[in-house]
């Protein structure tokens, strides 16, 4: 391997190298594999971020739906992780956050007596698509003592 790297940047946890012909991904499963561009560096970046979290994450867009879901979310359902009639609040919650910056939002279940608390990161992945809010859920709250 006798590419050069100009440039190394950290980004959700993992390291994108720009080297002759494109960007390169440290945590990718074949070394070698070279994109064409940073925002493809890191959507794959996100996706293996959601992927490596046990417990229900996903990649929400403005429109409410989800671009990426990992295991836990199939396993649960995407009602059961965020109702679509909250997904426009907790993309909203993103919109506010500086990019990169982490906020916790709380949906609140009646039928469950619980509120399930998740966690945002607002980032500009691919300014061809604008924003998108990485969500993963943290551990409910019992609304009962």
């Amino acid at each position: 391997m006798n590419q050069s790297i100009d440039v190394a940047c950290g980004f959700l946890g993992g390291m994108i190298l720009s080297t002759e012909g494109g960007y390169r991904v440290l945590q990718h499963p074949r070394p070698e594999r070279v994109f064409p561009r940073i925002s493809d560096a890191r959507w794959f970046l996100a996706v293996y971020w959601c992927n490596q979290r046990s417990e229900p994450a996903a990649i929400l867009t403005h429109d409410g739906q989800f671009s990426f879901q990992n295991q836990a979310v199939f396993t649960i359902g995407e009602e059961a992780f965020i109702p679509l009639k909250d997904r426009s609040a907790v993309f909203n919650r993103c919109r506010t956050l500086q990019s990169g910056e982490l906020a916790i939002h709380i949906l609140k279940s009646d039928i469950h007596q619980t509120h399930q608390r998740l966690e945002i990161l607002g980032l500009e992945i691919d300014p061809r698509y604008g924003r998108v809010a990485i969500v993963r859920a943290l551990a409910p709250l019992s609304l009962t003592p």
